[in-house]
This record gives structure tokens, C-alpha cells and sequence, in this order.
């Protein structure tokens, strides 16, 4: 087969335009690196994507970034945004779980905590023990599950860890590691030998790098939704971006990298002095990887990533009973309900929904229940809003909906994940010039991706600065 040759000699490839390699390539350029975006769809931001109809805004999948550290201000502020930039609502703070078939607030506050009805007196008083758990040897990799009861108590796995867990991985307690999934609960319990320990001393460790806990951390969008990020992203790297490119093979070479793709229908062949790849980890194995020695990424397919339907519906505020003033609830399996949680979108940020009416986000399957994020959308809003009636006490019929269903949403960081971390490390060991960076990487969320891809950009970066000078 005939291949067209690229004039990409000098750049790094970047494999994919989600927020990780946007991120990466912004911050390569401002470094004097040149870049070539491959993305295979038609727009970047991956699965951030923000709609507004009808006067409603809806999010296709995450809703907001954490501000965790000062690389994710600087970047907003590099691109201009400061002044697009909304933080969440300081009144729609409140965490809602969900017992006894209601939503209860999660308070942080010690005497709050004492009084609520979420936990049992018995379940409260077990907190008194965890200080004097010892801690698992290091070299022992433990579920989360088995964790939060041995320090904990199961009542905490079950109306705590087990919706928190479905909220933010879609995952199952019993199935994902806590030294590669909850890689700081792991620390705070080798350091300290205990996690209230580590949570008093760790804060001003966290003050000293400049970061703050995702707990305390502020809850970041935009005027017109998450989008604007990417899309400014975007503008700002247009002419170093191939849409509908499909990368079919990454070939090693005495003098860099060869990629061959798919762009536009037509089969091109480029050479570059470096490739990041960003896109989701389980496409690697959809591409040739060639380098010598021989090194085989067919294992990262074996990555879990369970599928999630994300459900965005609006209704009239009179036919919401709940008063909707906090972030969101999250529910736990006991409790019998399909849904594994909602957030109250029109509470966080303005103008997400017209005058008198609110915006809901709900999330159904993952881990838990997978089957029901493949049924029909019609079952899938049905399902969503049974629920909603009986927890918020929705009366009415919703009066918008939009639905996305995620064959494969979150990448699971399952006991034995090492492994997938181990062959990456690897393959960037073995073959110089080749990096990953992402969520499958570093850590699930939004702010994990940009601070993954500001890692990168320092590795390749010393890459190439140890490179012979180009032409």
C-alpha cells in the first residue's frame, strides 16, 4: 500500500485531543516544542461536551473540575479563561446520601457528624478504634472493600465508600485496589499508620506543594459548560491538529518515531521525534506497536472500563420537592435503587436551566449494575425518574432529557493494576521517545488528566531537549 508522506519530522505526536493531550501540547508549545494532535474523531474534548437547547445546558459526562492544584489555575489562566471561569455556588455545598430512602447531608463537621442519622452510634464509636489499626504490609496489595472494613467498619463500606466508590469510578469496592486506585489513602496508611492521623498531618504537607484535597477543593466550570475549555484549547492548537485520524501502526526507528494512519480516508505516514499517547489506553491494542526489543501493549485491553449511561433531565422547580441545595447524592447499593447518583447541575452553576426549573444529572450502570446503562434510552430516562420520585419527590414529567450511553466510560484501577502501570513504564524504558499520559495513568478524574499531562510535558520535554538539533 502507497503511503503519502507527512511533513512532521520535527514534532512530537500526540495520540488523541481529549483533555489530556491538549493539555500536553499547549504546554509543549509554550515550551518551544513543536506538536502534531492526532484525533480520531471530529472535534476534540473527547467526553467533555457541553449542549445548550431549549434553555437548559447539559454535560455529556463530567460536569466540573476540581481545583486541586495551582497547575490547573495557571493553565485556565494561560488560555484567558479567567474571566469565563464560574466557581460552583458556595450555597449548593451540601453532600447528600442516601438513607432510609432519603437523602441525608454528609457533614464534615465533628459534632455535625455525631448527630447525623446516616451512621449508627455503634458505627461512630468504631471511628474511636481506627487511629490503633495497624497498617498492611506494604508489599500486600488490598481491595478497598477489605480496607475501609478492617480500619473503618463495614457500615462505613456500605453507606460511605460503597456509593462514594459508584459516584466517582462507576466502580466496585470489592474489586478496585487501593494502592493504585486510592493511591493517597494508601500513603496516608504507610506514613501515619492511620487515616485520621494522616488527614490532620497530610493537610500541611498539602499546603507546603500548594494543592488541596478533593474534599476542599473548589468545583471549577465555565460560562457555556466544561467545552470551553477544550475548544479554546483547540483554537489555540488548530494548525497542529488531524481530525478523523485514525493511528494503524507506531514504528520505532534508528532516528525516531514513523506513524502511519487513516486521516480523512487517506493512508499518510509521518515521522516524528517522539509519540505521547493520550487517547484511552485499550485502543492501543488496536494499533501495531514496533519496537525493538519487540514490546506487546495487547495487554492493555484487559483494562476494565464498565459501561455508564449519563442522564440529564430538567423539570419544573414546583415538581421537585427536594430543595436541591447541595452538590448532589450519591446512593449506596443497600438501599435498593437503581440509579447510582445525581447532581444537582442547576444548583452548582448559573444558567443551566430556564427560570423555574432545575437540572438534574443522573448516572445509571457501571460496575454495579451494567446492564442497565445498555437498555433503551426510553427505559433509561423511565428507570432515572421512578427513582428521582421517591428520593426528591419529583412529581412532574420531565421537560427536557439527554441522554449519552458510554460503552466503556471509566477505566477500573482493579487489585492488579500494577501491571498495566508496570508494562507502561515498561515500554517507556525500553523504547526512548514513547510516553502515556491520562486517566488511565494517573487517576480518573478531569484534574488528574491535566496534572498527568503537565508529567508529560516535563518527561518529554527533557527528552527532547536531550535530543541532536533538528533541521
Amino acid at each position: 500500500m502507497a503511503f503519502k508522506l507527512a511533513a512532521q519530522m520535527n514534532s512530537v505526536a500526540i495520540i488523541g485531543a481529549g483533555i489530556t493531550g491538549l493539555t500536553l501540547a499547549f504546554r509543549l508549545r509554550q515550551r518551544g516544542v513543536p506538536v502534531t494532535v492526532y484525533e480520531a474523531s471530529d472535534r476534540v474534548g473527547g467526553v467533555i461536551q457541553s449542549i445548550r437547547r431549549d434553555g437548559y445546558l447539559a454535560e455529556f459526562g463530567p460536569n466540573s473540575i476540581l481545583e486541586t492544584s495551582p497547575k490547573i489555575t495557571s493553565l485556565i489562566g494561560d488560555l484567558g479563561l479567567n474571566g469565563r471561569r464560574l466557581y460552583s455556588d458556595p450555597r449548593a455545598e451540601n453532600r447528600y446520601l442516601v438513607r432510609y430512602r432519603r437523602p441525608i447531608v454528609l457533614s464534615a463537621s465533628p459534632l455535625k457528624f455525631l448527630a447525623t442519622p446516616l451512621f449508627s452510634w455503634r458505627a461512630k464509636l468504631r471511628l474511636l478504634r481506627e487511629p490503633f489499626v495497624p497498617p498492611s504490609p506494604p508489599d500486600v496489595e488490598e481491595n478497598l472493600a477489605d480496607f475501609v472494613v478492617r480500619r473503618l467498619g463495614r457500615e462505613f463500606l456500605d453507606y460511605a465508600i460503597n456509593p462514594l466508590v459508584s459516584g466517582i469510578y462507576a466502580g466496585d469496592p470489592a474489586r478496585l485496589s487501593v494502592k493504585h486506585g486510592f493511591p493517597k489513602l494508601h500513603a496516608l496508611e504507610q506514613k501515619y499508620g492511620s487515616l485520621i492521623k494522616g488527614q490532620i498531618f497530610g493537610a500541611k504537607e498539602r499546603r507546603q506543594r500548594g494543592e488541596v484535597s478533593k474534599q476542599e477543593a473548589k468545583k471549577i466550570s465555565f460560562d457555556d459548560g466544561l467545552q470551553v475549555l477544550p475548544d479554546t484549547l483547540g483554537t489555540q492548537l488548530a494548525d497542529a491538529i488531524r481530525f478523523d485520524a485514525t493511528v494503524r501502526r507506531i514504528e520505532q526507528t534508528t532516528t525516531g518515531w514513523t506513524l502511519r494512519a487513516t486521516i480523512g480516508g487517506q493512508e499518510q505516514q509521518a515521522v516524528h521525534a517522539a509519540v505521547a499517547w493520550t487517547a484511552p489506553a485499550h485502543k492501543l491494542a488496536e494499533v501495531r506497536l514496533a519496537t525493538a526489543p519487540e514490546l506487546n501493549a495487547s495487554m492493555l485491553e484487559q483494562i476494565h472500563y464498565p459501561p455508564v449511561a449519563s442522564i440529564v433531565l430538567g423539570f419544573r422547580r414546583d415538581e421537585v420537592a427536594h430543595p436541591l441545595d447541595g452538590f448532589g447524592m450519591l446512593i449506596p447499593q443497600a438501599e435498593g435503587f437503581r440509579i447510582l447518583g445525581t447532581l444537582f447541575s442547576s444548583s452548582l452553576f448559573p444558567n443551566r436551566a430556564p427560570a423555574g426549573h432545575v437540572t438534574l444529572t443522573t448516572y445509571v450502570g457501571g460496575a454495579r449494575a451494567p446492564e442497565l446503562a445498555q437498555r433503551p434510552e426510553k427505559e433509561v430516562v423511565a428507570i432515572t425518574v421512578e427513582d428521582l420520585r421517591t428520593i426528591l419527590g419529583v412529581t412532574g414529567r420531565p421537560t427536557f432529557q439527554h441522554v449519552v450511553f458510554y460503552p466503556k466510560a471509566i477505566p477500573q484501577y482493579e487489585v492488579g493494576y500494577g501491571r498495566f502501570k508496570d508494562l507502561m513504564n515498561g515500554i517507556e524504558t525500553k523504547a526512548p521517545g514513547m510516553f502515556f499520559a491520562g486517566h488511565f495513568r494517573d487517576g480518573i478524574s478531569l484534574g488528574d488528566s491535566i496534572l498527568s499531562a503537565h508529567d508529560a510535558a516535563d518527561r518529554i520535554g527533557a527528552f527532547w531537549s536531550q535530543q541532536p538539533p533538528r533541521p
